[in-house]
């Protein structure tokens, strides 16, 4: 299940990545740092809100999709969920109108609107983008996810142009999650058609999702408290040049782990439910040992080209200051995924959620202290201390704790390969000339996965030659 996830997830992947750097080489070109951070403020204030009203349900979709499958309750779980939906969902019209009479300026005040009207569309989707994942609808899940990426972007750009600001690609997003789902709704309720809504369900559904959408606005402290802190400390131009950094080296990264995520849940979920722990620590044991080889040198390679990936990806009032964020948010970056792609799924497999609470809440203190301490001494860089660190201890948090939920394999093997691999990558890409620019980019790219590659290919490194022989002849298969 995990490689067919992957094979079918692959264009998915390829799409966010296309729209993710693309939204950073144009909307840090068409909106002024001051926009670009009213975007970043509200994105955040967006993503809080649908964290803590509606992602439970989502969480509860994907985890008990196979259980009530198999008890033969699949219309009393889609009937249950989408009533509790409606029950959060009431807030945020409320929420909306409270924010319309705040003392917030203009742009920032539609932007903040904007973003909490759209989770109201963005969560819906989620619900059914989660139901097909669980139920192993690949290309389904697929289609609606590069549907939703590259129509957001694309419209978003459009809307940038009507001098909307930093509320355009908010919108975007917003206007194709809208088209979406009424495309795709009357086919999801559909299924809840004879079902009944039950407490039972109902109430262990909130046991189950409700401490996952805890630690995941702990989880968002940890992620945006440094560009909240930054605005309040210093100014929304700082937040622009941060977010854009941020963004640079994130995403990048997240394209990889959201990737290997799609296709890695719903397989370890599958491997535990129908095999029990040997089964769940096979499966894991590959999916942690595939991840490092594909991400680990994604992180150092980030950090190598920052410069040249700037100067190429960002807009001329922002590009300085991103370069120097970059490298620090790809050590974050790869922290967080493993983290939350590997390391957390422990608690969700053993529905022993309310370990993600105490998780997430150390890094996240650690995240606010760090950020009060250092920004006022340290301004930019003192957020970029404050994040690295947090996400280390965040780490090492959901490492300890795990072990006691649900025992996940560290692939020590991978890693004592993997990383001297990295490290012999770096020292050549520093030998190599810095003409700057496109040249430069491909230069030390090139270069550098070269080196990496036949490295790892030559120890054959988890074995990574038997696992390319797989997904090439799947591909041939296909085709």
């Amino acid at each position: 299940m995990f490689w067919r996830g992957v094979l079918g997830y692959l264009p998915v992947n390829v799409v966010q990545g296309v729209v993710g750097l693309l939204t950073i080489v144009l909307f840090t070109r068409v909106l002024d740092p001051a926009q670009y951070g009213v975007y970043a403020l509200a994105f955040s204030v967006g993503s809080l809100t649908q964290t803590i009203l509606l992602t439970w349900t989502e969480a509860a979709m994907a985890r008990f999709l196979a259980t009530r499958s198999e008890d033969g309750r699949l219309a009393d779980h889609f009937a249950t969920l989408f009533k509790l939906w409606i029950g959060a969902a009431v807030v945020v019209p409320l929420a909306c109108a409270i924010v319309a009479v705040l003392p917030l300026n203009a742009p920032l005040k539609v932007a903040v609107v904007a973003a909490l009207a759209s989770t109201l569309v963005n969560s819906l989707m989620k619900l059914a983008l989660e139901r097909r994942r669980a139920a192993g609808e690949v290309s389904g899940a697929a289609m609606l996810t590069m549907a939703q990426n590259l129509g957001g972007f694309l419209v978003g750009l459009a809307l940038a142009f009507t001098g909307l600001g930093g509320a355009a690609p908010i919108l975007g997003v917003g206007v194709i999650s809208a088209l979406l789902v009424v495309l795709v709704l009357p086919g999801e309720l559909k299924r809840m058609a004879g079902g009944k809504f039950d407490k039972s369900l109902a109430r262990a559904y909130a046991a189950y999702g409700l401490p996952v959408s805890l630690s995941l606005i702990l989880a968002l402290v940890l992620a945006s408290t440094d560009r909240l802190l930054l605005g309040a400390f210093l100014d929304e131009a700082t937040v622009g040049v941060y977010h854009a950094g941020y963004s640079l080296g994130s995403r990048t990264l997240d394209v990889v782990f959201i990737w290997l995520g799609m296709a890695g849940g719903p397989a370890l979920i599958s491997a535990l439910e129908r095999g029990g722990q040997p089964a769940l620590t096979e499966a894991a044991r590959e999916q942690a040992g595939f991840m490092t080889l594909l991400t680990l040198p994604a992180a150092v390679g980030l950090a190598l080209v920052a410069r040249p990936l700037a100067d190429l990806m960002v807009g001329e009032d922002l590009r300085v200051g991103a370069s120097h964020v970059t490298p620090w948010i790809a050590a974050s970056g790869w922290l967080s995924g493993v983290t939350t792609y590997y390391l957390l799924q422990a608690f969700t497999l053993a529905r022993r959620t309310p370990l993600l609470i105490v998780s997430m809440s150390a890094p996240a203190i650690a995240n606010v202290i760090l950020n009060l301490v250092l920004i006022p001494r340290m301004g930019l860089d003192g957020a970029l201390w404050a994040t690295t660190v947090s996400y280390g201890i965040g780490a090492v948090a959901a490492w300890a704790l795990g072990r006691r939920a649900c025992p996940l394999p560290i692939p020590w093997d991978v890693l004592a390969k993997a990383g001297p691999a990295c490290v012999a990558m770096a020292l050549v890409v520093r030998l190599l000339p810095s003409p700057g620019g496109v040249l430069e980019l491909a230069l030390k790219a090139g270069v550098g996965a070269a080196v990496y590659g036949v490295i790892v290919l030559g120890l054959d490194v988890g074995g990574l030659r038997a696992k390319l022989s797989v997904i090439l002849h799947r591909r041939a298969q296909a085709s």
